[in-house]
């Protein structure tokens, strides 16, 4: 059936009532016959409107405390029959049946009631059975049915009501339909993930109601698009809407700063950092971050800690870059971050972030958890005759922290909790270091007394021997070789001091 259908009769049950009114108001106005129940029935009434309760419809009183209201094939008859096939309108006929043309109905809250930290039984009553079934009825049968499963499309019902005069278009039927099966999916997804929170079948079922189109994806011939609620997780405070890249440095910058509590700035590039540092000051870790390669800082991904205020803003402002993030800004350090339009300012809020990765691979998803893990002093085992100093330890504590979030294979070197250099992505150790030993020599830095932290074992002795030829005086790996005992064999030779904390941190 294509024609539109004129409305007469309604079912509405619903949890949220926000801006229902105007939507009962046009009922009220095209003489619909409006069937509710329990709260909304008395709320429709406050309205002034004529409604006809579900237990009148049905014969039978909501029973088991409001468990069971709507599950009765009066109800459901009314809602799946179809307008075209004349044995379901004779069977509407035989037991007087209403045709049911509009569904208004939504879902009992149950992923706020979850993040609630209510307990079980509380989240148990909040799996709706009825609204659910409800909802699946009407938007199968959309060719007949009108279904509204949100609060969110009321306006644009009312619209439709005033305007076509109580006519529901077939595409327009077929749209709703499409929201509802979107909001009934959802709802099984979030319902099953509660129940399957130890994993014991292991089956990936991801959802997310919300998301935000890109200007394009990693490079402008491909589509992008963001899945998330952005603004529950920043406050945009001026610029251009994030692109996809920018949200992958991003993502990379939130997972680095959160390794650090004193005052730290970052900055990224390629979701790398090309300059961090933590200082007693704000201003202070800006100007050495940017110390560590000015060059690569250009058009990059910076993120703070701390407030930012006017000394560090003029300083950061000095530089092209794409994004800054910081938990908070001065009135006069806006001021001056603002006069550029396309630089894109962001505060960061306080949200949980996810436990779990996953990505697309081949022809499935691979997920794991999130790699919460970073070795401190205490679990840096010392393996040769040199013992580090408790500086060489709190300088490879930073070192480690930075190792970790940076692409495999990869060796950072710093020094007073600052990166002096690293190499990254690359397909071999010894090539990383070298290239980490040139960067740090490019842009003036003195390598020794700096440590060197490797994100996985060494399998030969170059690395600890090209390292401390160029100064390093400590050393941090997670140790697994089988010939471990050829780098801790070099770094006695050298005198250097070497630890291994058991953990490795592949970055792919």
């Amino acid at each position: 059936m294509s024609q539109p259908v004129q409305l007469k009769n309604a079912l509405v049950s619903v949890y949220y009532k926000d801006n229902l009114a105007p939507v009962i108001q046009e009922l009220m106005r095209l003489g619909v016959r409006i069937y509710s129940t329990g709260g909304t029935e008395t709320f429709l009434r406050s309205l002034g409107a004529d409604v006809v309760a579900v237990e009148d419809l049905t014969g039978y009183p909501s029973i088991l405390g409001g468990r069971v209201k709507t599950l009765h094939p009066k109800v459901f008859g009314g809602i799946l029959a179809r307008r075209n096939f004349e044995s379901d309108e004779q069977q509407l006929d035989q037991y007087d049946i209403p045709q049911i043309d509009l569904v208004i109905v939504d879902l009992y809250p149950f992923e706020e009631t979850v993040k609630s930290g209510a307990g079980h039984d509380d989240v148990i009553e909040k799996i709706d059975i009825g609204g659910i079934s409800l909802i699946r009825a009407a938007a199968k049968n959309y060719k007949d049915v009108t279904i509204v499963a949100s609060k969110d499309d009321y306006p644009e019902l009312t619209q439709m009501l005033q305007q076509q005069n109580g006519e529901i278009k077939v595409e327009q039927r077929r749209r709703f339909a499409q929201k509802a099966f979107n909001i009934s999916s959802n709802y099984d997804t979030a319902i099953f993930n509660y129940f399957n929170q130890d994993e014991e079948l292991p089956v990936f079922k991801q959802s997310i109601q919300t998301s935000q189109v890109l200007r394009y994806g990693e490079n402008p011939h491909q589509k992008g698009v963001f899945y998330g609620d952005l603004n529950e997780m920043f406050t945009k405070l001026h610029g251009k809407e994030l692109s996809y890249n920018n949200l992958v440095d991003v993502d990379a910058a939130v997972a680095l700063i959160d390794e650090f509590t004193e005052p730290t700035v970052a900055i990224l590039k390629h979701t790398n950092a090309c300059g961090i540092a933590s200082r007693s000051f704000i201003k202070e870790a800006w100007v050495d971050a940017l110390a560590c390669d000015p060059v690569s800082a250009f058009g990059g991904v910076i993120i703070a800690n701390d407030e930012i205020n006017e000394e560090t803003a003029i300083e950061i402002s000095k530089i092209f870059f794409e994004v800054l993030i910081a938990p908070a800004y001065t009135n006069e350090a806006l001021a001056v971050l603002q006069q550029k339009k396309n630089r894109i300012i962001l505060i960061r809020q306080g949200v949980e972030l996810p436990v779990k990765q996953f990505k697309m691979l081949l022809n499935g998803v691979i997920e794991q958890d999130k790699d919460n893990v970073i070795e401190g002093p205490e679990q840096m085992k010392p393996v040769t005759e040199k013992q580090p100093t408790a500086a060489e330890l709190k300088d490879l504590f930073f070192a480690n922290k930075v190792v970790k979030h940076t692409k495999s294979n990869t060796v950072v070197l710093a020094k007073n909790n600052q990166l002096l250099a690293s190499g990254v992505g690359q397909t071999s150790r010894v090539d990383a270091l070298r290239q980490a030993i040139e960067k740090a020599n490019a842009f003036g830095f003195n390598l020794n007394g700096a440590v060197m932290a490797s994100d996985a074992f060494f399998p030969f002795p170059d690395c600890v021997e090209i390292a401390a030829n160029a100064g390093i005086t400590a050393v941090l790996q997670p140790g697994g070789s089988i010939k471990d005992q050829d780098s801790v064999d070099m770094s006695n030779q050298k005198g250097i001091a070497m630890v291994a904390t058991g953990v490795r941190h592949f970055k792919h």
